[in-house]
């Protein structure tokens, strides 16, 4: 069986705050932010709306990726959202369908 890990983007109701992770589990993981369960930045900023998420073979490269968008600022990161999600849509709800 082939094992994913995800790079994901967060973005609060009005898109003013941005989060990058990477996780194993990408329901489970936004399901946290969501809810609040793991105290932090997220939930200390209401970052709980996925926007953005790539879809990586190996937790190497995940990391790289991370990184990699993190490095960048954050226009590039809107473009990024923009390109794939134009709407901000929360991706999360496509998931759970």
């Amino acid at each position: 069986m082939d094992r994913h890990y995800y790079l994901y983007i967060l973005a609060n109701a009005h898109h003013t705050v941005l989060y990058t992770g990477v996780t194993g589990d990408l329901l489970r993981r936004v399901w946290e932010h969501k809810t609040k369960s793991i105290k932090g930045f997220t939930a200390k900023y209401n970052v709980n709306q996925l926007v953005y998420y790539e879809i990586l073979t190996s937790p190497t490269e995940a990391i790289a990726r991370e990184k990699q968008i993190k490095s960048g600022s954050r226009w590039r990161k809107v473009a990024l959202i923009i390109k794939a999600n134009p709407g901000w849509e929360d991706l999360y709800l496509r998931l759970l369908n």
